[in-house]
């Protein structure tokens, strides 16, 4: 999959068709602007592929090297950087108007261990029937909800109406290494 993305942006010997191109040599060094003959005679002189790395630049700018290698290289750079990345979750805790301490506590300690996973974590409670015109007593649950989390998170959204239901947003808390501070 890596492979075919490359290979579609880099045109390679025979499928460069620029009269001038600004060619590099496989050490680095810059040989100047020349027509796409000479260039292809160095490149195979020096039995390496002519591989076009900038398309858009005027003149277009060509790099003498071993196209395999080169493509192995981008393939092991693209991997290395999809490992680093790390993809944030939104978890969800449910609550009710009447819950008990014992279960906000609970519920409480889930959103801990998931906000120390890095994950966000989206609180919603849900009001039935005529809980609507308790919508202060909602409104404290989540203030509660969110002083048993502050070691762990930060409340990004503050808890809104969003049709029958109270949601709010808890982002974890940013640690700085030792080596920072």
């Amino acid at each position: 999959m890596g492979g075919a993305s490359i290979s579609k942006e880099n045109q390679i010997n025979e499928e460069i068709r620029d009269r001038e191109l600004r060619v590099i040599d496989s050490d680095g060094t810059q040989l100047g602007v020349m027509s796409l003959e000479k260039a292809m005679a160095l490149a195979t002189e020096k039995k390496l592929d002519l591989v076009k790395i900038a398309a858009k630049a005027t003149p277009p700018v060509c790099k003498i090297l071993d196209y395999g290698k080169y493509r192995y290289d981008m393939q092991k750079r693209e991997k290395e950087a999809r490992k680093k990345q790390r993809t944030i979750q939104i978890k969800e805790v449910r609550l009710s108007t009447f819950i008990e301490e014992h279960d906000l506590s609970v519920k409480a300690h889930n959103a801990v261990k998931f906000l120390k996973e890095g994950d966000k974590v989206k609180v919603s409670l849900r009001f039935r029937g005529r809980e609507k015109d308790y919508s202060s007593k909602g409104i404290d649950v989540m203030n509660r909800f969110a002083g048993f989390t502050a070691e762990a998170g930060l409340v990004e959204r503050r808890p809104e109406f969003e049709g029958r239901s109270l949601i709010m947003v808890l982002a974890p808390k940013v640690e700085v290494p030792k080596a920072e501070r």
